[in-house]
């Protein structure tokens, strides 16, 4: 099992943009809203101007997750398993009517179209993951985060996964629950903060005590509820041929 030290961490969904409020939602948690954005009032106004939602509610957990004389030097990696799709999609239609496309809008549908945003507002030229994994997505990026500090071990990661609701086109594949919302992870090697042990088990989640039935929730809002949770010891996530364990040391 892997260790690692949960320096801070930062969640946005809408209407639960502090700590108490989250606090009371995993006491008594409840559908989590498909629309919504923070305003990211700390972004400059032209950068601002440039992001979508899924931008503004990313680069708000990241920035409130890590400390500002840290942001221009953490690595960082960015999740989201449907990433801009309400700008990608239109864009696709386009394409298939044979349309000219927009510039524009496609610089907002590559995948690291948050990672590079960051890495403008906060002056980081750190090494950088953007990732995308099913309904693992979650699990993932915090795997690939446990990579960056076995890269090296000195430097704190930065893990943000964050998604919107999916356009209403393909809404009817989704296979997970749907919800706007951002997490944002600031992971080292030791140091102080939330000690959790970690470990990549094969085969399909046990049931018992760390284990829940079915997920209500994406995967990064189980995990901050299960923060929230201090009598369950570990929390089981995985929705194919493996498991993932976080478990409290």
């Amino acid at each position: 099992m892997l260790s690692v030290s949960l320096r801070r961490f930062a969640a946005w969904a809408p209407g639960l943009a502090d700590p108490g409020a989250w606090q009371a939602w995993a006491r008594a948690p409840g559908p989590v809203a498909r629309e919504g954005s923070p305003e990211a009032r700390f972004l400059p106004p032209m950068l601002r101007r440039r992001c979508t939602a899924l931008s503004r509610a990313m680069l708000h957990v990241a920035f409130e997750g890590c400390p500002e004389d840290e942001r221009s030097e953490v690595r960082t990696v960015f999740a989201s398993r449907h990433g801009e799709n309400k700008e990608s999609f239109p864009l696709f239609e386009a394409i298939a009517k044979g349309q000219p496309l927009s510039p524009a809008k496609f610089t907002h549908t590559v995948h690291n179209a948050q990672a590079g945003l960051f890495s403008i507002a906060s002056g980081n030229r750190q090494a950088s993951s953007s990732l995308s994994a099913e309904r693992d997505t979650f699990a993932s990026a915090f795997l690939e985060g446990l990579a960056h500090l076995e890269r090296e071990p000195s430097r704190s990661v930065l893990v943000v996964v964050g998604d919107v609701a999916i356009a209403p086109l393909f809404a009817p594949l989704l296979d997970e629950p749907e919800a706007a919302y951002a997490v944002a992870l600031l992971l080292a090697r030791d140091g102080e903060g939330t000690k959790l042990g970690f470990e990549l088990l094969p085969g399909a989640r046990e049931k018992g005590p760390g284990a829940r039935a079915g997920l209500a929730w994406p995967q990064a809002l189980e995990f901050v509820r299960w923060l929230h949770e201090p009598a369950m010891p570990r929390l089981e996530l995985g929705a194919g041929p493996r498991t993932f364990r976080w478990q409290r040391l």
